[in-house]
């Protein structure tokens, strides 16, 4: 297994503990995985995500924006299944972001 593969793989480690119904960032999964400056690794991660059960779409940018909706299948997938956990996204930014944000570093 590369490098790369074992960071991906403990990427996933972290996103499959994100709650329903909560989102985290790119680099809130680098900085708990002491690797604080890896945020886009973690993005790239995300986009591989696919066919591996990784909630990929509980993973947005610092700022609560869908940054990785492109990755997603259809037009607005990563944005209904935010939705369909109940949070509210207005014009690709999650609404109330500061309340529904995990952090693994805090939370685990």
């Amino acid at each position: 297994m590369s490098n790369n593969q074992n960071f991906f793989e403990r990427v996933y480690d972290v996103a499959r503990l994100i709650p329903y119904g909560r989102v985290t960032s790119y680099g809130a999964i680098a900085k708990y995985l002491g690797t604080a400056r890896s945020a886009r690794m973690v993005g790239w991660a995300m986009n591989n995500s696919s066919g591996k059960n990784v909630p990929a779409h509980r993973v947005v940018n610092r700022k609560g924006i869908l940054t990785g909706k492109h990755h997603f299948k259809g037009t607005n997938l990563m944005e209904q299944l935010l939705q369909n956990e109940g949070i509210e996204v207005v014009e690709n930014e999650i609404q109330n972001f500061e309340n529904i944000f995990w952090d693994p570093v805090k939370e685990l």
